[in-house]
């Protein structure tokens, strides 16, 4: 006999399991002293995700040499000496995605190591902190992978790209991450974020800004600008009309209007998807429960 639950009995259960995930406020892989002895630094240019995925198996028991994970992981790296077009499709792929972290780990652990994506964006039905916490005590590893460019401090110059980083804790409103995490001459200045900073990072569509001067100073006799669209299968970037904004850079800069308020960045499809990677020994009940689990339900 089938069992159709009603919306009140519904509501009761999600405000049970709220009440419950609001009981987890402090959750931890490692204490501060030991992220700072433990955490790997960025391991080379572009490759935030490879260095993550070597803290992520070291934090399940696993020491794999960061050249080995970085093979692994296929770090790509920018183009910066190429043309316009190409470089600005390089841009578009530098470092890595999930998907590569995940076939990283797997690769590089001989395939001990599973990696399982939630995605954030659009914006789901969570509360960070108490997720991420539940699943850090089970000793689940999370790794976010956040658009840098949002939320960015007041007065502060706009990151220039996204960001892998391992989650090694989580506190009342503030998640802590390793890579950057610094130690000061007297103190641990620990790279605490909060929760509101880092929710927004985790929830952004797949777009990137490059930088006004890094448009220009590439745009040389004989670039062929139509090629940044007609010659990639990706239609985002006919959608956000890329060749166009670079148009409207070379224009502003023919007028020449000091008074005329110009482009600062140009708005390019990225391949990153922001949310977060939980990794887990494959072998293990809550490797296999990550797995089954579903998609966060969205708002």
């Amino acid at each position: 006999m089938e069992v159709i639950r009603s919306e009140a009995e519904a509501a009761h259960d999600d405000t049970v399991q709220d009440a419950e995930e609001a009981k987890i406020c402090t959750a931890m892989l490692w204490s501060i002293q030991e992220a700072v002895q433990r955490q790997t630094l960025q391991i080379g240019v572009s490759a935030c995700g490879a260095t993550a995925v070597v803290d992520v198996l070291q934090a399940l028991g696993i020491t794999v040499t960061p050249e080995m994970v970085n093979h692994s992981v296929r770090t790509r790296l920018r183009r910066n000496e190429a043309p316009l077009p190409d470089y600005l499709h390089s841009r578009s792929m530098a470092g890595a995605t999930h998907l590569q972290l995940i076939s990283g780990a797997d690769q590089a652990s001989g395939g001990r190591v599973m990696g399982r994506f939630f995605g954030l964006y659009p914006r789901r039905r969570v509360k960070l902190v108490p997720w991420l916490g539940r699943w850090i005590l089970r000793g689940v590893v999370p790794v976010a992978t956040m658009n840098m460019q949002r939320a960015v401090p007041e007065g502060e110059e706009i990151p220039d790209a996204w960001h892998h980083q391992l989650i090694f804790g989580v506190g009342p409103s503030a998640v802590f991450m390793t890579n950057p995490l610094d130690v000061g001459a007297t103190q641990i200045t620990h790279h605490q974020v909060s929760e509101e900073e880092v929710h927004e990072r985790l929830c952004s569509e797949s777009v990137l800004l490059i930088r006004r001067e890094d448009v220009l100073k590439r745009l040389t006799p004989g670039i062929h600008l139509s090629q940044i669209s007609d010659q990639h299968p990706d239609l985002r970037w006919k959608t956000l009309n890329v060749e166009g904004q670079v148009r409207q850079m070379v224009s502003e800069e023919e007028q020449n209007d000091e008074d005329q308020a110009k482009m600062t960045h140009l708005v390019i499809p990225a391949a990153y998807s922001s949310g977060v990677t939980f990794f887990a020994l494959r072998d293990s009940d809550v490797g296999q429960e990550l797995l089954s689990s579903p998609d966060l339900p969205l708002l």
